[in-house]
């Protein structure tokens, strides 16, 4: 058998493409799925605990089933030993109090924040605006991470990627506007993104990655199935289409999350994480078709600008 044989179908370039792009549609298509949802299920903009019970439910459950394919795979669930002298009942229990943390950071917070966002916005304006993540992660691993450098072709990245977001409010009132419930809330959940992806390296150094991520989807899904149900929250009107747009949702996170992490550990980060430029794309064309929102002219140059800051960031990784 050849070495080309050997070499896994997640490391192949044709499959690392088809992959990496199945993640990003599946992705941006959340977007005017969870907007349908709330409308299917009678969830109005007032009621912050019945998202937070809708949100829960997703991950919670896309959460055990990626926990589930990881003991089918024969992930290993075993928490790695810290390279500090610590006895191992500490070095579990830091390790138990980091999990808790990523969980509450990338999944709590930042789908509360996401959730109660994209019913005060418009779905293509929350997922051009929601590619501020990327741009904060650049800046802020630069400031945290030794190891991170700001280069050129980041400060350029940054402003080109950053100037399409502000692009966002130009235009007439009657084309939209910021607002904090709306694009206040996506910019606190972008930068929530933005922060969990830094904590991912911690992650890996303490548990399998993709583990780890099945812990943070299922108990930062409780974490907002809890809450939600303490301020009252409901699913007012439970319909077939509504629990099948429930099951697409946690489909997509399934497996949008089980392929990028995947490609992850095979490939290098800048080869799979250039293609998520297509989420505020897929996100912004999603939302105009299927909720029949009206599609500005500024969503073409904000989006353009948007993804070409994220391509420029990325093309230079290996």
């Amino acid at each position: 058998m050849s070495e080309k044989e050997n070499i896994s179908i997640f490391q192949r370039p044709l499959w690392v493409s088809i992959f990496a792009l199945t993640a990003a549609i599946v992705w941006g298509w959340a977007y005017p799925l969870i907007k349908l949802g709330f409308a299917e299920f009678g969830i109005t903009q007032t009621m912050t605990g019945s998202k937070m019970l809708f949100a829960g439910i997703r991950f919670a459950f896309s959460g055990i089933i990626i926990l589930l394919i990881a003991l089918c795979t024969g992930k290993s669930f075993a928490f790695k030993q810290s390279q500090k002298p610590t006895t191992l009942a500490s070095s579990h229990f830091v390790t138990v109090l980091y999990i808790l943390a990523f969980s509450l950071i990338n999944t709590t917070l930042h789908y509360t924040f996401f959730y109660i966002g994209l019913s005060y916005s418009q779905g293509a304006r929350a997922a051009i605006l929601n590619s501020m993540s990327v741009f904060a992660v650049v800046i802020l691993a630069c400031i945290f991470f030794k190891s991170d450098k700001m280069t050129m072709r980041k400060v350029v990245g940054c402003v080109i990627g950053i100037c399409g977001i502000l692009a966002l409010n130009l235009g007439a009132a009657e084309s939209g506007s910021f607002t904090l419930m709306g694009d206040g809330m996506i910019i606190l959940n972008a930068l929530c993104g933005a922060t969990a992806a830094l904590m991912t390296r911690g992650l890996n150094k303490r548990v399998e990655v993709f583990v780890g991520t099945g812990y943070s989807l299922a108990v930062g899904g409780a974490l907002l199935v809890i809450p939600g149900l303490l301020m009252g929250g409901t699913l007012p009107n439970i319909t077939p289409w509504g629990c099948a747009i429930l099951l697409m949702l946690i489909g997509i996170s399934t497996l949008g999350f089980s392929l990028y992490n995947k490609l992850l550990t095979c490939n290098p980060v800048g080869k799979v994480a250039i293609y998520n430029s297509l989420i505020p794309v897929v996100g912004a064309v999603t939302s105009c078709l299927c909720l029949g929102e009206p599609f500005y002219w500024k969503y073409v140059v904000a989006g353009t600008l948007a993804t070409a800051g994220i391509y420029i960031i990325n093309k230079g990784k290996k």
